[in-house]
């Protein structure tokens, strides 16, 4: 049985510190060489195994630019070239036990190992601190995969070929090296830049390992919309990543996933029963032959399933191939933006409660860590959790506890830190509690009416550089079930409460 690192279980097994370190030892910084020696602090890293850095006296930290599982890609400006590159950090807090270290460990050494290619985001640098573990990237500053086809407002297939045929491209690139990606969806693709033909790159390998042909995994990994069911039934191999690379031409097309349900499950159920829709609007209108494609990179049985290779040959995928330049059904986009932009809706929501948790709250919580943590050892196990909440008069059932010990042990090691503590407990507690879903309501009604207009809501997402006018229609359409034109308080609760497996993006142990 594979660990939660999906260490391969046949008998030739590939450790990552057997692979390649390209790098580990070498400094590819702009800084000079006496500016690293002064920035060195005391001590080895117990991640990249080498001398301390303080990435801070080499690159001043700008504004937020994404945020993951494990790390949050900060905006990094080079001191002394004033170079602009992507910072991930990653706290070391976080990585509780070997496992956490060693899936670092691996990220930087699969970068190092993949970089050069076109169409892979180039780390540049690693550092350590007692903090984070801080990987400085190329800059991929023209947007998201779907955002830039949106924003273009006009789509073909020969379009949807090109930029599949760089997403394919790198799934060849990283299986003829030896590694398998775990995480292939369109947040995982930037291009470089805001030119038009700017490359894509792929931009994420936290879940990716090394194999060699013929090791099979048991780990479930991977965001729900793109995994492969093979992966569900927890026996896969590389073929994985061309049913997720299947899965964006899909959307490509078509502007929905294949697989559609209300919660994670109800998505693992549609993505096992394996019924791909085909014809409604717009599939009468698309090519058979990008049908047909579509087919061998969704086909159900791994083994029959196209290759990568063969994928890149396909007559409608080559560059001079048949994919035809008419532009496809407007309703595409539409729908496309609907699907990115109820994520963000709720992403802002979500934040709005985050952020106004009164300090009453928190201080709550504190407590009820700090009496459940007997042994001050910073961290919480599940049976600490169950023992101490009825002590405390706590009103959580022992479901609840188990839903917040999963949703706090992101790692599967069977301990929560504070931190996660805090978050879980907001997390079971955010979308049940009235209060914390009328003050989010009450965030976006500024002027008290009881319901949510399109000028309050271009407001608020205008702080979160999401508000265009089509987006606000969209974001209406789908919530505003009374077809007022306008969201009123109902309505936003059950948008809140409806499942968002778009945000699941998970490991778990059998």
């Amino acid at each position: 049985m594979g660990n939660r690192n999906g260490v391969p279980t046949s008998e030739t097994q590939v450790r990552p510190d057997s692979a390649s370190t390209t790098g580990n030892n070498s400094r590819t910084s702009d800084a000079p060489q006496s500016t690293i020696v002064s920035q060195t602090l005391s001590g080895t890293g117990r991640v990249l195994g080498r001398p301390m850095e303080d990435v801070r006296s080499t690159y001043i930290f700008g504004r937020e630019l994404g945020r993951g599982q494990f790390g949050v890609t900060y905006l990094a400006t080079h001191r002394t070239t004033n170079k602009q590159f992507a910072c991930k950090s990653i706290a070391t807090r976080k990585l509780i036990n070997k496992d956490d270290v060693e899936d670092v460990r691996r990220e930087v050494q699969i970068m190092h190992h993949l970089t050069g290619h076109r169409n892979i985001v180039e780390l540049k640098d690693a550092y350590e601190d007692r903090q984070s573990v801080n990987l400085i990237m190329e800059l991929c500053a023209g947007g998201e995969l779907f955002d830039r086809i949106i924003a273009k407002g006009h789509y073909s297939e020969r379009a949807a070929a090109s930029l599949c045929r760089q997403i394919v491209t790198v799934v060849h690139n990283c299986h003829s090296m030896g590694v398998m990606h775990r995480d292939l969806k369109p947040e995982n693709f930037l291009f470089l830049s805001s030119d038009e033909d700017s490359p894509l790159k792929a931009t994420d390998f936290g879940l990716s390992v090394f194999f060699k042909p013929g090791d099979l995994f048991q780990d479930l990994v991977g965001s729900a919309y793109y995994v492969a069911p093979e992966v569900l039934r927890r026996n896969y191999g590389m073929e994985s990543d061309i049913w997720s690379a299947g899965v964006i031409l899909y959307i490509l097309l078509c502007g929905v996933p294949p697989f559609w349900a209300e919660n994670e499950q109800g998505i693992f159920d549609a993505v096992l029963r394996g019924h791909i829709d085909f014809s409604s609007d717009p599939w009468p209108s698309i090519s058979s032959s990008a049908k047909v494609l579509v087919k061998k990179m969704l086909q159900a049985d791994p083994k029959e399933r196209i290759s990568a290779v063969d994928v890149l040959n396909h007559p409608w995928m080559r560059e001079d191939g048949d994919a035809s330049d008419k532009p496809i059904d407007i309703a595409v986009l539409s729908r496309m933006k609907q699907f990115r932009a109820m994520n963000k809706l709720k992403k802002v929501a979500l934040k709005v409660i985050a952020e106004n948790l009164s300090e009453e709250e928190i201080i709550g919580l504190k407590e009820i860590f700090k009496s459940m943590d007997t042994d001050n050892s910073g961290t919480i196990t599940f049976e600490e959790l169950k023992a101490g909440l009825p002590k405390l008069g706590t009103k959580l059932s022992e479901s609840e506890v188990r839903q917040l010990m999963e949703a706090a042990d992101v790692d599967g090691n069977g301990t929560i830190d504070y931190i996660e503590f805090i978050t879980a407990t907001m997390h079971v507690n955010r979308m049940e509690r009235e209060d914390h879903l009328y003050r989010a309501f009450e965030y976006f009604d500024k002027d008290k009416s009881g319901h949510i207009t399109m000028d309050e809501l271009e407001h608020a997402l205008k702080n979160y550089n999401m508000g265009d006018e089509k987006t606000i229609k969209e974001i209406i359409a789908e919530v505003d079930t009374d077809h007022d034109g306008k969201i009123n308080y109902d309505e936003f609760v059950a948008m809140m409460r409806k499942g968002n497996p778009e945000m699941v993006t998970n490991r778990r142990r059998k």
